[in-house]
Formats: structure tokens, C-alpha cells, sequence
């Protein structure tokens, strides 16, 4: 069964069916663009709530951030950050994939059926015109043969009447013969326009329209197709991500798993003891017997620090639950805060002074580095003139040298800080470096004279360690570290990369927040992939 058999009758149906299937997809473009659009905003929305609530943006010291349940509400709001993510890549999918591609076919088909419909309307205007033809010539044969059997009557009418002359009567079979003659002629035309529209009329009806039929039929069945698969691709698009969410939501439940109470416990006990003995009895004070009193009650000096003011004014009451006072001052909201941490608890105050020696031995071991790596370059500019002027590192050399002996000082004086509070005696003390600045050479020795190993850096880390005469003057980022893409990624958007399932990457720039992370081929190719697709792992 076909249109063109069973339907050869119903041009207008036809015309009207597959401009409705038209609209059809027309409205489904528009459907999938609308779901797109919640699909972003969605998106959207989860992104800036996730910032709202993210906390990176403040200091990593502040004590919240070492509980797990912190840890682990941060682990969540990255979580929705990636599924974010997803939902922004299968608004992107559809776009591509669906509304974009079937816009293009939609375009396509429109132009196709406007052609057909064109031959169609040809072909029906060829047929009117045989038949106008035809007609004409019908109409001209009527008249003439009634004009011709009019001259037929009139002539044997003339040839009756005895008062007819000779000449009227041969003038009257005349024109009776030439109006037969006439009317002959119209009548064989006539037939010729009927059969000649027979004949266009049958190769329309059986050839021309069913064969243009044939084709919107076609026509339509390739857009009822194109649709549904329209429609499984709105399904897989989403299936799949699938995969991807999944592991989102399995990232939040392993978020809620990783909280430990007991641990958090121990935080709050590590970073709030302070070190205090719980107080005594307070002594009885016989008045009776005129015993007077201390005289630390009535001492306007300062103690140094709590266990002092604990030790002097062991007679007082302490209160576990202090008292508001109605009227607040700066120095009742916050103690005056010290270099030596004093105004802090015992135990409060060698953490902090620890943590300060920790961080003063990072920048002075980065001071010594960048002193090796200065030196060396000296080096090699006295040696090689055509690189450079020795006397140009001068002024970093002396800068660093002095940046060196100020660490050295803090370092000294926070270790005397430790020991007064109690703290190990057993902290890293860094090497002594002397520098020449003639000759840029410098020794390295440990505090009891021996020369250590440790002192003398990977010539692989060297600012300058080796120079050939041909040099690049830009060099790629360094990575750091690698990943290995669990999903395939078309990298079809601008800026992005590509990868398969399994690849090895190198990592250039890590996620800032916005669900992507920038990786780099062996072959230097570089572009930005989804950080949900991948498993990082980050050099140390």
C-alpha cells in the first residue's frame, strides 16, 4: 500500500499531513531548547550554591577545617559542583545532538517537499491547459457543425424554390460543401486535443502525481524516523551521564561515611587544651589570728602568661563559665595578641610557635634554593660571558643573603620562644650557607662543622644546571601530575580536548571551581576536559 495508489485523490490531505508533521518537529526543537535551558539554570543554580557555601576562600588554618564532618561537607558541595557539571554537558548534548541537528533536517525536508509540490502543481497546470485546448476545440466543432448543417439546409431549401435562380443554387450547395468541409476539419482536431488529453490526463493520474505521492511518502517516513530517534537521543543523552552522576551521588554517601566523631572529638581536645592544672582547695584565712594578706591580691604587675596569673592568683576563685561583663571593650572581646604567642594557654601557645618554625623553615629552606641557584648561574656567567653579566646578580645575591640571615634570627628566636614554653628542643635547623660573591662559590655545612649531603641540591632542580647553545625562549607549563580518563570525551566545544577511555594525561591546571580541569598530550596538544571524567593524581 502507498499514497500513490490508495491516496490518489487526496493532494490536499496529503499536503496538509506532511506540513503538520513538519510543525511536529518544529515543536519538538522548541521542546528540547526549553529543557536545555532548565538544564542550564539548573545548573546555575547549583553552581552558585555550591559557591555560596564553599569555603575555600577563607584561610585553611582556621580550626573548623581539620573536622571531618567540615571536610566532608566540603567533599559534598565539590560533589554538586561536578554534577552541576554533568547536567550543564547533557544540556550541551542536546543542543548539538538534537535541537541543532534537527533544525538542519527540518530545513532540508521543507525545501524537499516544496519541490515536490511544485512538480505536482506543474503537472496539474500541463493537464488544465490540455483540457482548456480541448474544450476550445469541442466547442468550435459544435459551432461549425451546426453552421454547416444550417448551409445544408439552406442549400436544399434554395434547390426547392422554383423562383431560385441557377447561380443561387450552386452558390448554396457551395457553401454548404465548404461549411461540411470546415466543420470536418474541427471535428478531426477535436478528436486528436481528446485523445492527446486522454493520454496526459492517464499519465497523470497512474504516472506523474502517484510518483510525487510516493515521494512525500517517503519524504514523511524519513521525518517520522529522524524523530524518534530525536526522541531515544533525548533518553540517551542523559543515560549517558548516567555513569557520571552516579558517582557523584556515590562521592556524597562516601562523604557522609568518612565523618568520624571520635576524630572530631580529639581535634576540639587538640586545639583548645590548654595546658592548665585544674584548681586547688582554696585555704582557709583566719582573720581571727590577723593574718594578712597575700600581697600578689593587691600586685599591679603584669604576669607573663596564664600559668603565671593561674600561680599568683591561686587564692582566687576560677570559674569554668566566665562572667559577661554588661559593658564590652576591645580588651574584653580579644586579648592583646602577641609575637610570642603569649596571651595564649600553654599547650595553645607551643602549637602555635611549632607551626610558626614550620613555616619559617619552608621559606628559608626556599631562600636557601633560590641562593644555590643564584650562585650557580654566577657560575656560568663567568664562565660564559655571552649569557649574561655576573655583576647583574649582585644585588639578588646580597638580597637573598640578607633574607637568609633575617629567617636565621626568627628562627633562633622562635626556638627560644619553644623552649621557655616547654616545647621539644629537637626542631630542624637549617644549614649555614656562605657565599663569594667574586666567584659565586659557596659552602655548606651542618651546626657541629661537618659538611652535609643533604646541602647539595638534584642538579635536575637547578635553575641552571646544563646550557646549550640553542635554547627555547618559552617552555610549557610544568605539569602537575597525571590522569587517567574514565570516560570517553568528544572535546567538541572550543577550548576543550578530546580523550578515550583509559588515556593518560598530564595535568597543567587544576579544577578552580567551574567543573573543568586543563591537561596536556605527549605531543604538547592542550584544552580543557570535564575533572568528573578523569581520576587525578597530583604530584607531591
Amino acid at each position: 500500500m502507498d499514497w500513490g495508489t490508495d491516496l490518489w485523490d487526496q493532494y490536499d490531505i496529503i499536503e496538509k499531513h506532511t506540513q503538520s508533521g513538519l510543525e511536529l518537529v518544529e515543536k519538538y526543537v522548541k521542546f528540547v531548547k526549553e529543557r536545555t535551558e532548565v538544564e542550564q539554570n539548573y545548573a546555575k543554580q547549583l553552581r552558585n550554591l555550591s559557591k555560596k557555601y564553599n569555603l575555600k576562600r577563607s584561610s585553611k588554618d582556621e580550626p573548623e577545617c581539620r573536622f571531618s564532618s567540615y571536610q566532608s561537607f566540603l567533599d559534598i558541595l565539590n560533589e554538586m559542583n561536578d554534577y552541576a557539571g554533568q547536567r550543564e554537558l547533557i544540556a550541551e548534548n542536546m543542543m548539538m545532538n538534537i535541537c541543532i541537528d534537527l533544525t538542519k533536517y527540518l530545513q532540508e525536508l521543507k525545501q524537499e517537499r516544496k519541490t515536490y509540490l511544485m512538480e505536482a502543481k506543474k503537472a496539474q497546470q500541463s493537464l488544465e491547459s490540455t483540457y482548456k485546448q480541448l474544450d476550445s476545440s469541442k466547442k468550435r466543432f459544435e459551432r461549425e457543425w451546426r453552421e454547416a448543417d444550417r448551409a445544408a439546409l439552406y442549400a436544399e431549401k434554395t434547390d426547392q424554390d422554383i423562383n431560385a435562380t441557377k447561380a443561387d443554387v450552386e452558390k448554396a450547395k457551395q457553401q454548404a460543401h465548404m461549411r461540411a468541409h470546415i466543420a470536418e476539419d474541427c471535428k478531426n482536431d477535436y478528436a486528436a486535443q481528446l485523445q492527446k488529453f486522454n493520454k496526459e490526463q492517464n499519465q497523470f493520474y497512474f504516472n506523474d502525481m502517484p510518483l510525487i505521492f510516493n515521494k512525500l511518502q517517503d519524504l514523511d517516513e524519513r521525518r517520522v524516523r529522524k524523530l524518534a530517534q530525536g526522541y531515544i537521543l533525548f533518553s540517551d543523552t542523559e543515560k549517558h551521564v548516567m555513569p557520571i552522576i552516579g558517582k557523584c551521588l556515590e562521592g556524597i554517601t562516601k562523604a557522609g561515611t568518612n565523618v568520624n566523631e571520635r576524630n572530631d572529638s580529639m581535634v576540639v581536645i587538640e586545639q583548645n587544651k590548654s595546658g592548665f592544672e585544674r584548681p586547688g582547695d582554696l585555704e582557709f584565712e583566719d582573720y581571727s589570728q590577723g593574718i594578712n594578706r597575700a600581697s600578689s591580691d593587691s600586685s599591679l604587675g603584669t604576669p607573663k602568661g596564664p600559668m603565671e596569673l593561674l600561680s599568683k592568683n591561686k587564692n582566687k576563685n576560677f570559674w569554668l563559665f566566665s562572667k559577661r561583663s554588661k559593658k564590652f571593650t576591645p580588651e574584653r572581646i580579644m586579648p592583646t595578641v602577641t609575637e610570642d604567642f603569649a596571651h595564649l594557654p600553654p599547650e595553645q601557645r607551643r602549637k602555635r610557635l611549632q607551626q610558626r618554625l614550620e613555616e619559617i623553615g619552608k621559606e628559608l629552606h626556599k631562600e636557601v634554593d633560590q641562593s644555590e641557584a643564584l650562585g650557580k648561574m654566577k657560575d656560568v656567567y663567568e664562565k660564559n660571558p655571552q649569557m649574561g653579566d655576573p655583576a647583574s646578580l649582585a644585588s639578588q645575591i646580597n638580597q637573598t643573603s640578607q633574607n637568609i640571615e633575617r629567617l636565621r634570627g626568627e628562627l633562633n628566636k622562635y626556638e627560644t620562644w619553644l623552649a621557655e614554653a616547654g616545647g621539644r628542643g629537637d626542631t630542624l635547623r637549617y644549614k649555614t650557607h656562605t657565599f663569594n660573591n667574586n666567584n659565586g662559590a659557596h659552602d655548606v655545612h651542618s651546626p657541629d662543622g661537618a659538611q652535609s649531603d643533604e646541602s647539595t641540591p638534584d642538579t635536575s632542580q637547578a635553575i641552571y644546571a646544563e646550557f646549550d647553545d640553542d635554547f627555547e625562549d618559552e617552555e610549557l607549563t610544568a605539569p602537575i601530575g597525571k590522569c587517567t580518563a574514565m570516560y570517553n570525551f568528544p572535546g567538541a566545544s572550543e577550548g576543550t580536548i578530546c580523550m578515550q577511555e583509559g588515556e593518560v594525561l598530564a595535568v597543567v591546571e587544576e579544577d578552580k571551581g567551574d567543573g573543568w580541569t586543563r591537561v596536556r598530550r605527549n605531543n604538547g596538544d592542550e584544552g580543557y576536559i570535564p575533572t568528573s571524567y578523569v581520576t587525578i593524581n597530583l604530584s607531591e
